[in-house]
């Protein structure tokens, strides 16, 4: 049986004052755990933003499940979860509220939608503060409601930007044994991190941009053989590859 492709990337494009993505090619399987690295200002955000369709792209092409972005946007949209390293919740709600009024959104069926939302609220360790205002909450339980919105209406595709942003090492757990249960389940994940020890651990394949530009992708032990330090952590190869690459740019 083929492994459906979750998210094709073709000839994608986007400049503000200068290039921020740069022809960038990317493919990723369904059920596929994938981790985006790069260096601050490589592109990766706003690669995802284009994926999630909240920026318009210059150029390219994106194709979700089969589905193209621009031609149907609203049906690419619904197989798709958008989480930010800055949690967007309402804080006058409470947890089981946020979670009833996007599953409404959704038109997740409200029996289901409330089964869900407590399997959620539990995984993530939400459920003494369920009936709490989320005005009062901090970053990290924040964050935790909104990948709890994100996944409520069970979509195929996450994209994750920063998702383990100001949270403590019991809630990064949680949050890590959540998203390895969905790929279990099939979810296709992709995630931007600048923690590379939750990519080497979590990972199935890497991919590397840099200037906008996907430079190297791979296994950990694929790229760690691109790297002339082969014994190295994925902080190493990582930054042997970025080195690498802003060398064969300067020669260029």
């Amino acid at each position: 049986m083929t492994t459906p492709i979750a998210l094709d990337i073709r000839g994608l494009r986007k400049s503000f004052d200068r290039p921020a993505v740069d022809g960038l090619n990317l493919q990723v399987e369904g059920g596929e755990f994938y981790a985006l690295l790069g260096p601050n200002g490589a592109g990766k955000t706003t690669t995802l933003r284009m994926v999630a369709g909240l920026l318009q792209p210059d150029e390219g092409a994106i194709s979700v499940f089969g589905t193209d972005l621009a031609a149907d946007p609203i049906q690419a949209k619904r197989k798709i979860a958008w989480v930010s390293d800055e949690p967007m919740i309402y804080d006058k709600l409470t947890p089981l509220e946020y979670l009833e009024f996007v599953s409404g959104l959704w038109g997740v069926e409200a029996q289901e939608a409330e089964a869900r939302s407590l399997e959620l609220i539990d995984w993530l360790g939400l459920e003494p503060h369920a009936q709490e205002r989320c005005g009062g909450f901090s970053k990290g339980m924040r964050q935790k409601v909104a990948l709890a919105g994100a996944l409520v209406h069970e979509p195929q595709l996450i994209i994750l930007d920063e998702p383990l942003t100001g949270l403590d090492a019991g809630s990064a757990r949680q949050v890590k044994d959540v998203l390895l249960s969905k790929v279990k389940r099939g979810t296709t994940i992709i995630m931007t991190t600048h923690i590379l020890e939750v990519a080497e651990r979590m990972a199935e394949r890497i991919g590397v941009i840099a200037d906008g530009r996907l430079v190297a992708e791979g296994t950990f032990e694929e790229l760690r053989g691109r790297s002339s330090k082969q014994t190295s952590t994925l902080e190493e190869v990582f930054l042997d590859i970025v080195e690498q690459d802003d060398a064969e740019n300067l020669a260029a």
